[in-house]
């Protein structure tokens, strides 16, 4: 305890004059691992990493051409740099191929994880998938092309989901929706809905009790011609 106090009234001393502009210099040459339990060092520092000045910097540093702002149309906003920030990193980590990283992919996911884990009562799926169609499109993706953006996304996010009982339970919720049809690009692909079974009858197969069970696998016979012999058998 007493060494703890110690190292933060060194930390103080040594850097509690300089102004924020060098802090920030350095904060964003710290890996980005770090940041929390820097964040956490005194209610000053706190501050900073709330700021909006320490996310622009890290932005620009991070990605040069993401300070070369374009025109954002579409129903997902696209945010203050701290969000930009994210969407990059997600674009970057998760989605980026031959080097090529798209902020609107980014921006996307986050819009669909947090609509779906964070959300009580979330929105239906087809409303969710229209919305991430619609601002690919604004951003000017063809239509085949936002469709296998959207696919590749409720993919990602639905892999990336904490395994918890409000995912269970937001699972059941889309195997379960009624069939609305909906015309191309706006209809979720045989690949996502196929994904979303997948993981309950695998992932989540012992919080069943028989009467969901037996409730999921009319759904999804209903939705698919062949099942794995995994899903079957209660």
């Amino acid at each position: 305890m007493t060494e703890d106090v110690d190292s933060v009234a060194l930390v103080n001393h040594i850097f509690g004059k300089l102004p924020d502009h060098l802090l920030i210099e350095i904060f964003i040459r710290v890996p980005i691992s770090d940041w929390v339990q820097l964040s956490c060092v005194n209610k000053h520092w706190a501050n900073i990493f709330g700021g909006e000045c320490l996310w622009q910097s890290a932005l620009i540093r991070a990605w040069p051409l993401a300070g070369r702002g374009k025109r954002w149309p579409g129903p997902i906003p696209r945010g203050l740099s701290r969000r930009r920030y994210a969407a990059f990193y997600v674009s970057q980590h998760i989605f980026a191929s031959d080097g090529e990283i798209d902020e609107i992919i980014g921006h996307t996911y986050l819009f669909l994880k947090e609509q779906l884990e964070l959300s009580s009562a979330p929105p239906a799926s087809g409303v969710l998938h229209g919305t991430i169609i619609d601002q690919f499109i604004a951003c000017g993706k063809s239509r085949n092309k936002a469709h296998e953006l959207a696919s590749q996304i409720w993919l990602a996010v639905i892999d990336n989901m904490e395994e918890n009982e409000h995912t269970f339970f937001l699972l059941k919720q889309l195997v379960q929706e009624p069939d609305v049809f909906l015309p191309y690009p706006y209809s979720r692909s045989y690949k996502v809905q196929w994904r979303v079974f997948e993981k309950l009858f695998t992932d989540y197969r012992d919080c069943f009790d028989k009467g969901d069970y037996y409730d999921i696998l009319m759904c999804a016979k209903h939705k698919f011609q062949h099942l794995p012999s995994s899903w079957l058998g209660y």
